[in-house]
This record gives C-alpha cells, sequence and structure tokens, in this order.
C-alpha cells in the first residue's frame, strides 16, 4: 500500500470513486427501467425483475470485490473494471434494443406462458448484471485502499458508505427529472458512462500511463466514441422506418405513426396501442363509438343545459371529438397525466383547443374536485399497464360519488381475456359490487371491451328512446344495444390493499400471445427455422 498512487492518498478522490459508483448504479437502473418499458411494460413486475437482477449483481459484486482486493490488493484492477463498466454501459443504447427483440422473438416460439417475466428477467440479466457486478466490486475494494489503521475504520468505511447513498439519491434524481426527458435514455446512458470512464482516467494518469496504457486509453476513447455516434439517437422500435413521432416522457415512451387515414399513438412497441383515430369524421366501429351509448343512457342529450362529460385517460381525446362530432355542444373535461400526450393530441390527432385537458392523475382528481357529471369515461388503461389505485372498489366508489343522479360510467377495457378469471373479470366484479346497473359489450374486430356502470335502472330504456338526428350513429347504438349483455357479477372485488392487476394483467398477455403466434409456431415446427424465415 505504500507504492500506491498519489492519487490514492487523497480520500477525496476514493470518496469521489464511491459517489459516481453509487450515482451510475441508479442511473442505469432507472435507465433499465426505461429501456425495457416500451418493450414490456413499466409494470410492477417490471420493477421487480429490475431491482432484483440489481441486487443480485450488486451482491455477487460485493463479494468478489471483496475477495479480490484482499487477494490482489492493486487498484489497477479496480479501475480496470470501472473502465470495462463504462464501456459496457456506453454499448447498452447501441446493442440493448437488438438484444431485447432477440431474446424476445425466440421466447415467443419457446414459451407459452410467463413470456412477460421470462423475457424481462433475461433481458435483465444479459443487459445489466455484468456492468453492475463490476460496480458492485467498488465498495469493498475502497475499503481496503481507504482504511489506513483499525482506529479510524469504522470513521472511513461510514464515509464511504455516505457517498455512496449521496451520489444513489442523486442518481435517482437526475434521470428522471433532468437527463431522460431532456436528452433520452440512450444519451443518458452515455452520460454516466462517460463520467466512470473519466473517473478511471484520472487515476491512470495520476498513476502514469505508460505506453500499454496509452493504448488502452485509446481504445477506450475510439469505442466510446464510436458509441456516442451509434447510440445517441437510437430508436426503440429500430424495424420502424416510417414513425411520425418517436419520443419520451417522464411517464412513457411515445410513439405516433400514420397508416393510411390512421393515427396510432402507442406507449409499448410491443403490445398494442393507446389510441387510434381516424381522419374520416364518422364512425369507425372502434371502441369510441360503442362508448357513445354512455350519454345517450345517461339521458343527458338535448336537454336545456350541456351534458357533463369527465373523461379520465384522455390520451389523444378520440373519445372526445368523436362525441362533439355526433352530440354537438357538450361540457367536456379531460384528465391526463402525461402533458406530452396532450401536445401530441392537440398536434396530431385533431384534439380541439377548447376541450381542456389538466394534467393530472384521475384519482387524484377525483380527490381534488366537487364537481359532478353525467358521463364519466375511464380509458386510463394503456395495453398491459393497468394501474392499481383505478382498479379498486375505493377508486370506483369514488367515480360513483362524481356522477349525478342517473349518471353512467363508461370504461374501456382493452385486454380482453378469454379465460375466466380474467383482469376484465376481476374488474367487472369489483365495479358491480358498487353500482347496480353493469353491462358490458365486445368490440368487434379488437380486445376492447366497454363497460357500462349505473345506478339507474332505466339505462336501457334511455338508450332506445333518446334517438340521434343521424341515422348512421342510431345503427350503430342500435348494434351497442342489441350486444350488449348484462354482467352476472362474482366476489373477485379488488381493493387498495389487495389487486393483483399485474399477474392478471399478465395472464392475458399469455393468452394474446399464444393466439398470434400459433401458426408462426406450427409453421417454425413443421419446416424449421428456414420455413419460418420465408414466411416473415
Amino acid at each position: 500500500m505504500d507504492n500506491k498512487p498519489r492519487i490514492l492518498k487523497n480520500k477525496t478522490y476514493l470518496y469521489l470513486t464511491e459517489f459516481f459508483a453509487g450515482m451510475s448504479v441508479m442511473a442505469v437502473e432507472l435507465g433499465a427501467s426505461r429501456l425495457l418499458a416500451p418493450y414490456f411494460s413499466s409494470s410492477q413486475i417490471v420493477w421487480t425483475i429490475i431491482i432484483g437482477t440489481i441486487m443480485i449483481a450488486m451482491a455477487l459484486g460485493n463479494i468478489y470485490g471483496g475477495r479480490s482486493a484482499d487477494k490482489h490488493p492493486d487498484p489497477d484492477r479496480l479501475y480496470r473494471r470501472i473502465v470495462v463498466a463504462g464501456i459496457w454501459i456506453a454499448l447498452i443504447p447501441v446493442a440493448g434494443k437488438y438484444i431485447i427483440i432477440g431474446i424476445a422473438g425466440v421466447l415467443i416460439l419457446a414459451v407459452n406462458t410467463n413470456f412477460l417475466i421470462i423475457a424481462a428477467f433475461l433481458a435483465c440479466m444479459v443487459i445489466f448484471v455484468y456492468p453492475l457486478f463490476l460496480l458492485g466490486t467498488v465498495t469493498p475494494s475502497l475499503v481496503k485502499y481507504t482504511v489506513d489503521s483499525l482506529d479510524d475504520s469504522g470513521k472511513t468505511v461510514g464515509y464511504l458508505g455516505a457517498f455512496n447513498t449521496i451520489g444513489s439519491i442523486i442518481g435517482t434524481f437526475v434521470p428522471t427529472f433532468i437527463s431522460i426527458p431532456a436528452v433520452g435514455t440512450s444519451v443518458t446512458f452515455l452520460i454516466f458512462a462517460g463520467i466512470l470512464l473519466i473517473l478511471a482516467l484520472i487515476y491512470f494518469i495520476s498513476a502514469g500511463m505508460g505506453k500499454k496504457r496509452a493504448i488502452s486509453a485509446t481504445v477506450t476513447g475510439v469505442i466510446f466514441a464510436l458509441c456516442i455516434v451509434l447510440g445517441h439517437n437510437s430508436s426503440f422500435a429500430f424495424w420502424e422506418n416510417d414513425l411520425t413521432v418517436e419520443d419520451e416522457s417522464i411517464y412513457n415512451y411515445l410513439q405516433v405513426y400514420e397508416t393510411g387515414n390512421r393515427i396510432v399513438l402507442s406507449t409499448n412497441v410491443l403490445f398494442g396501442v393507446q389510441s387510434v383515430y381516424l381522419r374520416d369524421e364518422g364512425l369507425t366501429g372502434m371502441y369510441y363509438d360503442y362508448a357513445m351509448a354512455a350519454p345517450l343512457m345517461a339521458d343527458c342529450i338535448d336537454n336545456d343545459s350541456p351534458a357533463r362529460m369527465l373523461i379520465l385517460g384522455m390520451g389523444t381525446g378520440t373519445y372526445a371529438t368523436q362525441c362533439t362530432r355526433y352530440f354537438g355542444d357538450m361540457d367536456i373535461t379531460g384528465v391526463e397525466i402525461d402533458e406530452k400526450i396532450t401536445k401530441l393530441a392537440r398536434e396530431y390527432f385533431e384534439l380541439d383547443e377548447s376541450v381542456p385537458v389538466v394534467t393530472y392523475d384521475g384519482r387524484a382528481y377525483l380527490n381534488a374536485i366537487d364537481e359532478t357529471y353525467d358521463v364519466i369515461m375511464v380509458d386510463a388503461y394503456q395495453d398491459i399497464t393497468i394501474p392499481f389505485q383505478m382498479s379498486s372498489v375505493e377508486f370506483f366508489s369514488l367515480v360513483k360519488e362524481h356522477l349525478n343522479p342517473g349518471g353512467v360510467m363508461v370504461v374501456n377495457m382493452n385486454m380482453r381475456g378469454q379465460m375466466p378469471g380474467s383482469i376484465n373479470d376481476y374488474l367487472a366484479d369489483t365495479i358491480s359490487s358498487v353500482f347496480g346497473e353493469v353491462y358490458t359489450v365486445d368490440v368487434a374486430g379488437s380486445t376492447n371491451r366497454e363497460l357500462f356502470a349505473s345506478d339507474n335502472p332505466a339505462i336501457l330504456e334511455n338508450m332506445v328512446s333518446n334517438r340521434t338526428a343521424d341515422e348512421s350513429l342510431d345503427g350503430m347504438m342500435d348494434y351497442v344495444y342489441e350486444s350488449l349483455v348484462r354482467y352476472e357479477a362474482g366476489d373477485r372485488v379488488m381493493t387498495d390493499d389487495k389487486a393483483p392487476v399485474e399477474l392478471l394483467g399478465m395472464r392475458v398477455i399469455d393468452e394474446i400471445i399464444h393466439a398470434e403466434v400459433a401458426v408462426y409456431k406450427d409453421i417454425y415446427r413443421s419446416q424449421g427455422l428456414q420455413g419460418l424465415l420465408e414466411v416473415l
């Protein structure tokens, strides 16, 4: 230890190493959630997998780092590991998405259940475990180089722990509130990879570069530069070449694309879409046409005062736009937690500026207001991410409190499971424990199901008697009426304390995957990989 480089005799530098290592670990963890979310969602299941695999990596790194420091007390080894970790992290935005798609492609053909869990776990293991294992070696190694005597060992270890924790705290807030919203996930990985490489470069310069180290530093710099060029602006949906918008917000990955007269917003690369809007000003046969039965059930059209409607999960505003076109003057308020989605709705989905949209969580908004409405639309369930706080009996009771007498709640459930005990069965049972009248209708040609709930036993009579001036809309409402099924409630009631929406949603995803790839699995079994590639 007497021959250690001068910079290691300065404990401030060692504390900074600990600080930036802790910061980078948390930044990579948050970056991992954003890298995986467009493919596997940001559900509690995915977060559990991320946290679990990273903790495994850190624990193994702590063990290895401690043993390595005792057996080979050479600080060069530690800072070489930091270099490797930095380069690996810099490569994530270049190669990570290809690895995820490769794993997902293989597993779709190989597994029938728990696809989400297995795919996300393997992706985490392959992409993130190794660099975080290397960063996990930092703390025990620094203890070896920092403690000079047993007299101050407790204080020194305490300082190291404090610097690591403070770095972790900052590494939590910076990506979430600064780097990811400002420059995106890919650049965030590059920023923290650069920090680690600079930290190691300072050490090696202090220790004396020499020819070998100079060559290594040059190679490292070239690789990092290539990562900046290739990874700073990468697309999550790299196979798409005609996206109108690809962006990130604090809450979501955002993708807008156009096919013919359809404009689509998706917050997930692999599973479904959040909103679809047709430029043609007519009926589309999509879920929001079915949901227009709600104002007729509530008997609030053609009254003296405009019907009042609240939309929780405004998204791109397709439901509001359609209701305004067909019912005329309505007092509509939208609530959307993601402000960037609202901006996209105004720019690409023709959401009128006259329709106010509040940037807020739907349940929190209900808690904050006293107003009541004739119709409340709940459309906050996107692809495989169902907010548990908007799935419980407490939430639906809160919705009921904000309905006028005779008012109707309509819920767009966009993952229609075929097996008994699906997420929609749980939602419908929960709603039935709050409302006396519950009807459902499946949207033809999609996995959507619309649920109408009220305490007014005359909602069907209202729907029949309320005719509009538009024959096509009346025809659509006749079809919806004939397709409505009174829901027979069970006892699967979800509460704030117990709402297993992630596991229930995952079962539906397994069903959807199994149904959609069954034909490709048959081709693969009968014709092998070559036959499958020819079909694709």
